[in-house]
């Protein structure tokens, strides 16, 4: 059996609750814009520190930003 690792993400919805943009979240947590928008896509996983720091930033625990699904191939 082989398992992959698929962690999604609620930042896009939670920087729109907040009406701001990638920027703005972005230059909040210390990173470029580019980087929010890879995290937004799941084209990128964050930092520990980085996962904090944007926990911090909308006042929730890591695993309310980051969702964790184990994905089976069926093999």
């Amino acid at each position: 059996m082989n398992d992959t690792l698929k962690i999604t993400n609620k930042l896009k919805v939670l920087r729109a609750e907040k009406n701001i943009t990638q920027a703005e979240l972005a230059t909040s947590v210390g990173v470029t814009r580019s980087t929010i928008n890879y995290l937004e896509k799941n084209e990128y996983m964050p930092s520990l520190p980085l996962a904090f720091r944007l926990a911090s930033f909308f006042g929730k625990k890591i695993e309310e930003i980051f969702i964790y699904k184990e994905k089976h191939d069926g093999k």
